[in-house]
């Protein structure tokens, strides 16, 4: 399959259902919420940033439940729980999709891939005819591995193509290295017509060109640019200036 356009892309659009809505409860009281009719995603990859606490993960969670993933992420065949704490966000919206199917699919949530790695441990444990489910991540155990190789493992091995990859903050154990890796293997996936959803607080995850960045603030959820973004500049001005940066900085505390 070529790259993913605008008639083929798996997700096209994510839509607020506004009948119903209960008020005054978590996640309906954020900003983004209240303000989200349709939110029209990328072909190639939507990056969703924002300060902490604004719903970036939240978001990201409500589509891919809504997709059918397990909260706590995996393939579309994982069901397990290790603690019921997902927003009821996934009931309230609803998935506009495109015409094409995806092959491959997977949720990555940096917080909970502990979990994850468990459940394929366990499961490997069971009586089973076919090949361990570790064998298709590379092999090797991922607690067996450094937090940063088995984070990697995943988007190296597991990630097939033709797929639909939902990331929420996976440069959590990367280094800037890997950082550029993941970059590189995005690029590799994206050709092979996948389609991304990515929330990170990443400038490197964040500079792929066949891409929108939709940022969540305060004030709702709108559509920006790398340059544009408050994580460009800050590391911008670090770089360029450090000494300046760091001088009124340290005069403040």
């Amino acid at each position: 399959m070529a790259i993913l356009n605008s008639n083929s892309q798996y997700i096209r659009a994510v839509r607020l259902k506004h009948e119903g809505i209960p008020h005054g409860i978590f996640p309906f009281t954020l900003p983004f919420v209240r303000n989200l009719h349709e939110l029209e995603l990328h072909p190639n990859i939507t990056y969703v940033i924002g300060e902490n606490g604004m719903g970036k993960s939240t978001l990201l969670e409500g589509i891919a439940i809504a997709y059918g993933f397990n909260p706590e992420g995996g393939t579309l065949n994982f069901n397990f729980s290790s603690f019921n704490s997902h927003s009821k966000l996934d009931e309230h919206i609803r998935l506009v999709k495109g015409t094409e199917r995806a092959r491959d699919h997977f949720f990555f949530r940096a917080e909970t891939f502990y979990n994850v790695a468990t459940n394929i441990e366990e499961l490997d444990q069971q009586p089973a005819y076919g090949p361990r489910i570790i064998d298709s991540f590379g092999g090797v155990s991922l607690h067996e591995q450094s937090h940063g190789e088995s984070f990697f493992a995943v988007f190296r091995e597991r990630f097939r193509g033709n797929g639909l990859y939902i990331l929420d903050e996976p440069k959590a154990a990367l280094s800037p290295f890997r950082q550029i890796a993941l970059l590189a293997r995005i690029n590799e996936l994206v050709t092979e017509g996948s389609q991304f959803i990515i929330s990170t607080h990443s400038p490197i995850i964040m500079a792929h060109p066949l891409s929108k960045i939709i940022q969540i603030t305060k004030d709702g959820i709108d559509e920006t640019k790398l340059e544009e973004t408050e994580h460009y500049s800050i590391m911008k001005q670090f770089f360029d200036d450090r000494d300046r940066l760091l001088y009124h900085l340290f005069q403040n505390e």
